[in-house]
Formats: C-alpha cells, structure tokens, sequence
C-alpha cells in the first residue's frame, strides 16, 4: 500500500464518486466499499476514508445540517470538489468511467457500489455497439450517468422504496423529481432523487403521487377516482399522509423541486 502518495486528479473522481453513494455515518475504514476501494487505488482504507472526510468538510449540504467532515483538504481537493459541483453531468459521468476502470470492468459488465456490501461486478457479454463513434460516446455518457444517479440514491435511501419500505434492490428506481429531459443540469443531483418501487415510480411520474412539503405521500383525484381497488389500497392508500423514510446524514428531496413536481406534473 502506497503511503504519502499525492492523490491524482483521476484518484480524486473515483473517491468523489464512492463519497456520493455513501452518507456520512458510512465514511469509515472498515466499510468495505472503502476497503475494497483502497486496495485498487494501492492506498489504507484509513487514506480513504479520510479523503472522503476532506470531501465532507467541503460539502454545503452537510454544513448546513451542522456536520462537519475532516479538515485539510488540498488545493487539488478543493479544484475537483468545486468543478464536480459546477459539472455534475460530465464529471459525475467521468467519475463513474473511472470507478469502472479501476476494477478493469467492460462495456456491458454492470459495477455497483452498495453501502453495506460492498462492491460489486457482474460480468456480462459484449453488446453491439451503437453505430459511428459519436453516436457511441454520447450513448456511454447517458448511461454512465444514470449508472451513477441510480447507486447515489439507493445508497441514500438505503436501498429501500422511500414509500413503502420494499427492500428488494432489483424492483427499486432512482426516480428523478425534476423530469430527466427538461432539467439537464439537475440530472445528477442527489437532492433531485427518489428511492421508489417500480410501481410508485411510474405513478409519482404520470403524477398520480405527489409529496408534500413534510415529505408526505399526497394521493391525486385521478387515482383516487380508481378507488375501491384493493391493490391500490395496498400500495398507496395505506401510506397516503405518511412520511417517507429519510436517512438522517442523507441528502433529502429538494423542497422546491417537489413543490415544482406538485404544480407542473402531479394531478392534485
């Protein structure tokens, strides 16, 4: 393990990712997302993790929550830091490419990042790739992007719908609050975020569901008109008026973006 090695500005991309798929209370060495990351960077899980403290110490958002990361964060630290928040698209996406790289993953192998397991690689065959260079590279872009919004928010909803609490990794959707096409500078945003079931995604985006100020499941007339059906008491009037569940050191849903999603897209 390299020790007192300056970190580079690729180093600093894949550290600034796993920083955003994890909370604060998850910045420590013995995570082994962390451990596992440190040893393909050649450096301790305590470096780090106390690079990802250095993050914290520049992060607004926990600042304002009165939580402070570790200070002491070099100039390239800062650099990175201000330019990732400025180019959140290009250089959440360039981070994602870097994280892949550093565990030699191909094209169509899917690498996620999970809090508490760890990270994972599955390997996959080769498709065909899209035709002409241009055309490719913008493809790749898109999709490293949603690759890296998707871990973001189900790591900060620890991996449950925020709605009804299901706990099944592979039936849950980073779903944007802020419609994706419309707002593209808020795309990787994780204030923009909702952990949500397949099924309450598609309602929350054809605005069937809304939340309100308090983070409460609000129910539109449109599908209260469908009422009585049991499924749908099932899955959304037993939770109408509640409170999603929110992680205490976790980026919350933007208020001004759910007030945007109650007038513009939800059917109140």
């Amino acid at each position: 393990m390299a020790t007192g090695k300056r970190w580079t500005r690729e180093e600093l991309l894949v550290a600034l990712n796993i920083y955003r798929k994890l909370t604060f209370g998850q910045l420590d060495q013995r995570n082994p997302v962390i451990q596992q990351v440190a040893k393909k960077l050649e450096r301790t899980p305590g470096s780090l993790a106390m690079k990802l403290s250095n993050f914290a110490s520049l992060d607004p958002a926990l600042r304002a929550r009165g939580i402070r990361g570790l200070v002491g964060a070099s100039s390239l630290d800062r650099e990175v830091w201000k330019e990732f928040r400025a180019e959140a698209v290009t250089l959440g996406s360039q981070s994602e490419e870097a994280l892949r790289s550093l565990f030699n993953a191909h094209d169509a192998d899917e690498v996620e990042v999970v809090a508490r397991e760890g990270v994972r690689v599955r390997h996959a065959q080769q498709p065909k790739p899209p035709d002409g260079p241009t055309e490719q590279t913008s493809q790749v872009k898109v999709r490293r992007g949603q690759q890296f919004f998707r871990q973001m928010i189900l790591n900060a909803f620890d991996s449950r719908c925020c709605i009804t609490g299901i706990a099944v990794r592979e039936l849950l959707v980073a779903s944007h609050i802020l419609p994706w096409g419309e707002f593209p500078k808020e795309r990787l945003n994780p204030e923009n975020g909702l952990c949500l079931s397949r099924l309450h995604d598609a309602a929350f985006d054809q605005g069937f569901i809304a939340l309100d100020n308090d983070y409460r499941l609000m129910l539109s007339c449109d599908l209260r008109a469908h009422l009585p059906q049991p499924s749908l008491e099932q899955n959304f009037v037993a939770f109408a008026g509640q409170p999603i569940h929110l992680l205490p050191d976790a980026p919350a849903p933007k208020r001004e973006f759910l007030r945007y999603h109650r007038q513009e897209i939800f059917h109140g």
